[in-house]
């Protein structure tokens, strides 16, 4: 920042005020830890899940600008109800890549249906879970990384305050004519990897499509200034396939003596520019 001659403030003084800042808000946002599945207690309940999203955007086919094609991971909306949009519903039936203008012009139609500046990437699934499901299910069950849960489950997340939790009806079946209780957890993008843990080889995310080839670090940390302050469950902004929480949500968990969660603590670490901040890796 140069010198402001009319108040005199000096570009020395600058970075240390923003490292201030900085670290008052890692203290304010707490603790915050990757969810993944117990696989052990999954195992001890016998349960199986063959399901897939009713509707999903198209992947992206040849990208005119970094010739990728591409579909993404992580980008789950079962609250979006395409039959809103009448025949053109079937467009989004056939998983399968398409030019730009054609995935752009198919994305205009679900933006209204969506959540607010919901991450809608190629390859994006919608709607409910469709498909069988056989035997028991812990608390938390997952279907790679979607997240399910158990309807007393969310009630008792929201009766100890955790936030902003939206759970939508699954459409799988235990048994014919008999459809599951299982609720699909709906998570919104937020909060970013820190630009550290992106190798300095790995190219910025495409301008024209997003796509961005990051492969999930061994090590990784969170950068503080990304991190939403109203959201105890969420899925990572420029990693979508990571489901992270805050300790606000592993004491509801706790008191509600829920299983089939694993998870590990990260680091929360003061940002910088960081090249993924335009869209979710993945792989």
């Amino acid at each position: 920042m140069p010198v402001n001659s009319s108040t005199g403030f000096n570009s020395s003084v600058a970075p240390f005020s923003r490292t201030i800042r900085s670290q008052e808000h890692e203290r304010e946002m707490g603790r915050f830890f990757w969810l993944q599945e117990d696989e052990g207690v999954a195992a001890s309940y016998g349960g199986t899940l063959n399901a897939g999203h009713r509707w999903g955007l198209p992947g992206l086919l040849n990208c005119p600008s970094c010739s990728k094609t591409w579909a993404g991971s992580g980008s789950y909306f079962p609250g979006v109800n395409l039959m809103a949009l009448g025949d053109a519903e079937r467009e989004f039936r056939k998983a399968r890549p398409e030019p730009l203008a054609e995935f752009l012009r198919l994305r205009e139609l679900v933006v209204p249906l969506a959540p607010p500046r919901a991450a809608l990437q190629p390859g994006s699934r919608l709607g409910p879970l469709v498909g069988k499901c056989r035997g028991r299910f812990p608390d938390f069950a997952w279907l790679g990384d979607i997240l399910l849960a158990q309807p007393h489950v969310i009630g008792g997340l929201q009766e100890r305050g955790v936030r902003e939790v939206e759970a939508f009806p699954t459409a799988l079946l235990a048994r014919p004519g008999a459809q599951s209780d299982l609720l699909e957890v709906q998570l919104a993008h937020h909060g970013q990897l820190h630009a550290d843990c992106i190798p300095e080889s790995v190219a910025p995310p495409c301008k024209a499509c997003g796509w961005f080839g990051l492969r999930r670090p061994d090590e990784p940390v969170l950068d503080a200034s990304t991190l939403p302050s109203g959201l105890d469950l969420f899925r990572l902004g420029n990693f979508e396939t990571m489901v992270i929480c805050t300790e606000r949500f592993l004491d509801a968990v706790s008191s509600i003596e829920g299983d089939g969660l694993t998870w590990r603590e990260l680091p929360v670490r003061a940002g910088r520019v960081n090249p993924g901040a335009a869209r979710g890796g993945g792989e």
